[in-house]
């Protein structure tokens, strides 16, 4: 499934974001970026929940790319509540086309969880209006998209919704109205917390059957 991670950087608006890429056994079939939780509570792109996102795409034929936001690990700059982070990203996804034009060249995955889920929704949201390729599928995972809306999100009615019963940090019913007031179905896992405890080898499968589609 994984044959190596990669260490590498690219430039945001305000210095270097850093990166891993975590690479499949065989030449990619199409990337994923996979956003962390909040920077300013332990949020890195190591967080569990990240790297199992990651994992299911790298074993469907995926290379994953991992960044660090503003203020985390090596990456420049300091927390910018959404802001900042969405015009890096929108910064980073040119450049990894560029520098990885074959992987660029198939399926595209963007995918977040938590604080990660309204960077990547607004990302989505930027490059629609903004008339750029969009992602092939978007997966969030305990959504905390309106916690850090700064703008109108438009987002696709295939977009994967993945919610822990008893989250503790965004409750469910804050997920259910975020799902209602789009018209998404919303995956609800039993007993499942904020941070999937005990839960991640049922979050995996889960991801594994929306990424079969593709």
């Amino acid at each position: 499934m994984l044959a190596r991670t990669e260490k590498i950087a690219f430039q945001g608006m305000v210095g270097t974001i850093d990166c891993v890429l975590d690479l499949p056994m065989e030449a990619p079939a199409g990337w994923a970026l996979v956003l962390h939780p909040h920077p300013l509570h332990g949020g890195a792109r190591d967080n569990k929940i990240v790297t199992t996102i990651a994992r299911a795409c790298v074993q469907h034929g995926l290379a994953a790319l991992r960044p660090n936001f503003r203020g985390v690990g090596e990456s420049a700059g300091e927390f910018d509540a959404a802001v900042g982070e969405t015009a890096d990203m929108i910064q980073l996804v040119q450049q990894f086309k560029q520098a990885y034009p074959e992987a660029a060249a198939g399926k595209w995955v963007l995918a977040g969880f938590s604080f990660g889920t309204s960077v990547a929704a607004q990302l989505y949201s930027e490059l629609a209006e903004q008339s750029q390729p969009v992602p092939d599928a978007l997966l969030l995972v305990g959504s905390a998209v309106e916690r850090f809306k700064f703008r109108d999100i438009a987002i696709p009615d295939d977009t994967f919704l993945a919610h822990g019963e008893s989250d503790e940090v965004v409750p469910l019913a804050e997920a259910m109205d975020f799902a209602r007031g789009r018209g998404l179905p919303m995956v609800v896992i039993p007993e499942a917390s904020h941070f999937f405890h005990g839960k991640l080898v049922v979050l995996k499968q889960l991801l594994l059957q929306r990424l079969a589609s593709l």
